[in-house]
């Protein structure tokens, strides 16, 4: 390996578009500049409200025998009454620092849909990531505490249980079946509780969209239904009324408007069953640090290769470890599918089962050659 390929630099880049996690009114889903902005203390605790109080607070609670011609019972309309009772707000407290490392309670808000009226809540991981407390804001003006069932950084997803029965429930629909230019809906919490239960209207704009993520490359449905922060969380729905997908993250710029993203239900489905299972989703890894040319560049180096992923480490008790893997090597396939970044190698690994065996080329030293991997279970601390 020749020093050239990896070398040290120290440069400023100009960010012209940014990619934000979609939707929490919090700290947790910010970039450094717009948290500066953001008034996050807080020294009232999220009080426990009466029905009869909070009822009268409930926006847009249309009447159940309410009648409207057949013109203005649109699908949104139909979508915002069934599936809206199942949207509920959830407030994240965490501990915080400040100026002078004094500590003091925050709060970040988003949203979350009621899957089982016995009181089981999907929302995204970045929501409720740090929490010392979730306060859930059910849609008839209760708030209820909430306990973490289990969470997955890598979809973004996260279970919340609250103490409750008879909840209203939203239906997951077959994010497979999924059409672009189909009307979509979008029911959340936009900039927090203050506007509870909003909904906004588009079209699903693409699917399959690969959208990197804090060096996480996942599979989103995008959508140009305005997703705000404080949506995060909330539910995407077709006009059938079905949830096909969980609103997660936008692309913000000046020149920019209506790319939202939501993860598809179906993955979703897969992540929920894990979590309420075991509080985790089982994963197979490799156990390697790579870098592509991007990844290098945000950590301050220089990566000059014409193809596959850097080794830059190696764990000496996992698959890779154990199969021979050294730092310098350039990985360029897995069992025959080229992969040029780091996105590339988390989606191979991730698309086989724990105890395949899988064949990776790597380039070492300028020397081709095939190492044969066992993967194994994704170690819950990494």
């Amino acid at each position: 390996m020749k020093s050239k390929k990896f070398t040290k630099i120290f440069c400023a880049a100009a960010v012209v578009a940014a990619l934000t996690l979609g939707g929490c009114s919090d700290l947790t889903g910010l970039t450094d500049a717009e948290k500066t902005d953001q008034p996050v203390a807080t020294e009232k605790a999220v009080s426990q409200t009466s029905h009869t109080e909070a009822a009268s607070k409930t926006p847009n609670k249309p009447e159940s025998n309410a009648k409207i011609s057949e013109a203005r019972n649109t699908p949104a309309v139909r979508v915002a009454r069934t599936v809206g009772p199942a949207v509920v707000g959830i407030t994240n407290k965490v501990e915080a620092r400040d100026m002078f490392n004094r500590t003091f309670e925050a709060e970040g808000g988003g949203s979350g849909v009621i899957f089982q009226s016995d009181g089981y809540i999907v929302t995204n991981n970045h929501v409720i990531a740090g929490a010392k407390e979730i306060i859930v804001s059910l849609s008839d003006g209760n708030s209820v505490t909430g306990k973490l069932i289990g969470t997955d950084e890598m979809t973004d997803i996260a279970v919340v249980k609250v103490d409750a029965k008879d909840l209203p429930t939203a239906e997951f629909g077959d994010s497979d079946e999924v059409v672009v230019g189909e009307p979509a809906i979008v029911i959340g919490n936009p900039t927090g509780l203050e506007y509870q239960g909003s909904v906004t209207v588009g079209v699903i704009s693409a699917l399959n969209r690969t959208v990197n993520v804090y060096d996480k490359s996942v599979k989103l449905l995008q959508t140009d239904a305005p997703i705000n922060p404080g949506n995060s969380g909330g539910a995407l729905v077709n006009a059938d009324g079905k949830v096909i997908g969980i609103n997660s993250v936008k692309i913000a710029g000046n020149a920019i408007e209506g790319m939202g993203f939501a993860i598809p239900i179906n993955t979703v489905k897969q992540v929920v069953k894990e979590l309420m299972d075991k509080g985790y989703v089982a994963r197979p890894y490799l156990g390697v640090t790579i870098f592509d040319e991007p990844t290098a560049a945000r950590y301050g180096y220089q990566l000059s290769i014409s193809k596959g992923v850097y080794v830059v480490q190696v764990a000496l008790e996992s698959p890779a470890g154990r199969a021979g893997f050294q730092r310098g090597d350039i990985i360029l396939s897995i069992d025959g599918k080229e992969v040029n970044s780091v996105g590339d190698v988390r989606s191979e690994v991730t698309a086989h089962k724990i105890g395949d065996k899988v064949k990776v080329l790597i380039d070492r030293d300028g020397k081709q050659q095939t190492v044969e991997v066992t993967l194994e279970e994704m170690p819950r601390h990494q």
